[in-house]
């Protein structure tokens, strides 16, 4: 009977170690610490900067491609040359509409041409009927202008935005809601950029709205500031032994030894590594893309020397066996290529598509859409009426199609295991040349 208890209860140790792994690979990590959960209904409000849907189309791929199994919903209602007072005045029409569970509110790029305190009053606004609806709010500054002139860029109007900024700040404190700061980290990638050369224009776009390096630097940041996790997986594997030591948010399976020193498995990742390829110049300045994606891989017990990374059979980084034993981050190596690479075009193309139709479709298309009805009309007020009855049946109508678009994103989440190999340099040239010869 002895022998038969040792077997059980190795079974069941065996059982404890799978179980740890599917948890590893299931439960997200930092999801308690992040502004948005699973469920929300996120509405992005803000000026023409919002209204570009470029930092809000990353903020959105970041989160959607972290937490893929959650079900979220992201609308822009950034309309440009807005700013805080009008915010609080569409509040209704254009952020209730959409049932929200959370939202985000950037302004004072127009507001910093104003008054301070009807931009006070205006943020206050949206947070007391944020509050009333139950919308969990977070205020975000505005970022610097990069000026067109050489020299320091906290000077003139970057200044005034940084007055503002402090506003946003104290409104969110007397109301107890969510705050970013963009202003001050964005400030001091400009201020390295400008140290190095003068004449440095980073942020792409122009000095006020920012092209896609300008803007991944603000999604970046605001992300930060929203308590964004940073690791995507890990996983730590012993190659003399060809053991699994630890997962995080992954399983592998399959370990096996290749020839000469390779060794491969396959990699299934509950979450992926995301930065928006448009915006790779920025990464000279500040290193977000492995700031924002840790995606690990550890590999003790090689032999020395030189190994191909290959996801998917596709060679995506050269590390050695000392610096794979260490631990590497394989986020920027998996988006250059292979199955990882694949799937983010995938998913960026169902985002965008989806935001293209809101967009133009139903907030520009029916929302925003004006009415002209000439004065010396009669029945004029009925008219309008009659034009709002139908601006509601198109609204509910054309929100009817948006359900296509989200399962569009959803199936494009779904994560596949891809395989992983590990190749000696030197086989692997040996087997191309003799591929070459063939």
């Amino acid at each position: 009977m002895k022998p038969l208890r040792i077997r059980i209860g190795l079974i069941a140790g065996l059982s404890i170690v799978l179980d740890c792994a599917v948890m590893a690979a299931d439960k997200p990590a930092g999801a308690s610490e992040f502004f948005f959960k699973d469920g929300d209904r996120i509405v992005m409000m803000g000026d023409s900067i919002t209204e570009q849907h470029m930092y809000s189309t990353y903020v959105e791929l970041w989160t959607l491609t972290r937490f893929p199994a959650w079900n979220l919903t992201f609308r822009n209602v950034g309309i440009g040359g807005d700013g805080a007072p009008g915010g609080n005045s569409r509040f209704k029409r254009d952020v209730l509409c959409h049932n929200p569970t959370a939202m985000t509110v950037d302004f004072g790029m127009n507001d910093a041409t104003g008054d301070f305190n009807r931009f006070l009053t205006g943020l206050q606004g949206i947070a007391d009927q944020a509050r009333s609806n139950h919308v969990r709010l977070a205020l975000l500054t505005p970022q610097p202008v990069e000026k067109s002139e050489d020299g320091p860029a906290p000077e003139g109007s970057a200044t005034k935005l940084e007055k503002f900024s402090a506003g946003a700040k104290a409104i969110a404190a007397s109301n107890n809601v969510g705050f970013v700061d963009q202003f001050h980290p964005y400030l001091q990638v400009l201020d390295k950029a400008r140290a190095a050369d003068p004449k440095n224009r980073i942020m792409g776009g122009d000095p006020v709205h920012p092209g896609p390096p300008g803007q991944a630097l603000m999604a970046a940041e605001i992300l930060k500031g929203l308590k964004f996790p940073s690791r995507v997986s890990a996983a730590e594997i012993d190659a003399a032994k060809l053991a699994v030591v630890k997962v995080q948010q992954c399983q592998i399976t399959g370990l096996a030894a290749g020839t000469k020193g390779a060794i491969q498995f396959k990699r299934l990742d509950a979450a992926l590594t995301y930065f928006p390829d448009r915006a790779e110049s920025i990464l000279k300045w500040t290193p977000l893309l492995e700031e924002l994606n840790d995606y690990r891989l550890k590999v003790t017990g090689l032999k020395p020397g030189q190994y191909e990374v290959r996801l998917g059979g596709a060679k995506v980084a050269e590390y050695s066996a000392a610096a794979l034993a260490e631990g590497v981050n394989l986020a920027s190596a998996a988006l250059k290529a292979g199955p990882v690479a694949a799937q983010i075009k995938e998913i960026v193309s169902a985002v965008n598509a989806k935001n293209g139709y809101f967009h133009d479709r139903i907030f520009r298309g029916v929302l925003l859409a004006g009415i002209s009805i000439p004065d010396f009309v009669e029945n004029r007020k009925d008219m309008v009426d009659q034009i709002e009855s139908q601006r509601g049946l198109a609204f509910t109508k054309r929100m009817a199609e948006m359900p296509r678009y989200e399962e569009a994103i959803r199936k494009s989440l779904v994560i596949q295991p891809h395989a992983v190999e590990l190749v000696p340099v030197a086989a692997a040239a040996e087997s191309r040349s003799g591929s070459n010869r063939d």
